[in-house]
């Protein structure tokens, strides 16, 4: 009689199997991670260019590079606009014909040749209506959904990197360094953040970049908190008096040893920090003091949707989006912290 054979897992694999038991967390994830990968091809779901045209027995790639009118039978010579019905027909009658996007419209295609005024509500043309400027609301989403996506992310490591590190610094060395350091996050973290913002927005030109590094500054204290308090605890360890009794360097039990067993709440609070990122970006494109002008973004949308109550598409459609990435990034925390609670794993 043969005895049950027994596979021993890793910690890593063990923690994704009870992820994979929560359901919410783990659809939600997959969900998650197909929008963010959709909008990263956005160029190709949501543009105003044709995606390939066959004209008189040539090939054109509008979407990668600019033809003018005269290639399509026009009279200017300046870029062919393909939303202009003479244009579309030129390209599209006989033997000719072109493969468009989904969504024909761009972030700042100006839509016109729409019938109703702008802010125009949902439509054949507009699936989910324009704003006040004309533009598409679909496309104006899908831009600022990859924008704030990739700019939370963005934010997230910087502040992952910094936190971490400083965080480590104070918890291993402890004694003076902990104490120099917590003095000086008490008189950096006191700093009025968003009177800051306001007035290097008044002195430099509006950009992503600038933003990052403003809001990179005093993203990574509470984090800092938490690798300092797991760096305190596991630098008594047994197996840290070991190493530095074989004479093992600092910097590599800092990085060998005590911060693969620091990294728990690091991981955990990983989606939670990244919306915060995306509500503080969110925020300030509200008060105008994000990304530059005509760069799509969410809150740009909510601020139209306060100025023009009547078009209540503009606010229902960045809302349900806002709240949706939101919802999944809340899931997918939840999930990860039941999935490496030590006492969850015990059971």
């Amino acid at each position: 009689m043969t005895s049950p054979v027994t596979v021993s897992l890793s910690p890593g694999e063990r923690a994704w199997l009870r992820f994979k038991r929560n359901r919410l967390g783990f659809w939600s994830l997959a969900l998650f991670t197909a929008l963010v990968v959709l909008s990263l091809f956005a160029e190709v779901l949501s543009t105003d260019k044709p995606l390939v045209v066959r004209y008189e027995g040539k090939t054109y790639f509008p979407v990668f590079r600019d033809y003018a009118e005269k290639t399509f039978g026009g009279d200017f010579d300046t870029p062919a606009d393909y939303l202009d019905p003479f244009v579309r027909q030129r390209i599209t009658q006989g033997d000719n014909w072109a493969i468009y996007a989904p969504n024909t419209y761009g972030p700042k295609t100006l839509n016109y040749y729409a019938k109703a005024p702008n802010p125009a509500p949902p439509s054949r043309a507009n699936l989910l209506g324009s704003d006040d400027r004309g533009r598409d609301l679909l496309a104006q989403l899908i831009y600022g959904f990859r924008v704030s996506v990739l700019f939370g992310l963005a934010l997230t490591v910087i502040g992952v990197v910094l936190g971490v590190a400083t965080g480590a610094i104070q918890g291993f060395f402890g004694g003076k360094t902990d104490l120099a350091f917590q003095r000086f996050i008490e008189i950096w973290g006191s700093m009025p953040e968003l009177y800051l913002l306001i007035i290097f927005s008044a002195i430099f030109a509006p950009s992503v970049a600038l933003l990052l590094v403003l809001l990179s500054l005093f993203g990574w204290m509470g984090l800092s908190d938490y690798v300092r308090a797991e760096f305190l605890r596991n630098r008594q360890m047994d197996y840290v008096r070991a190493a530095r009794a074989l004479g093992v360097g600092n910097l590599q039990i800092m990085w060998r040893h005590i911060l693969p067993n620091s990294m728990v709440p690091v991981v955990t609070f990983l989606p939670f920090r990244m919306s915060a990122a995306i509500l503080a970006l969110t925020s300030l494109d509200f008060l105008g003091l994000g990304v530059p002008p005509g760069t799509p973004s969410l809150g740009e949308l909510l601020s139209q949707g306060k100025a023009n109550i009547d078009a209540w598409w503009i606010s229902l459609s960045t809302f349900g989006v806002l709240v949706l990435t939101l919802m999944l990034l809340t899931f997918m925390g939840d999930a990860l912290r039941d999935a490496l609670d030590p006492r969850k794993a015990e059971r």
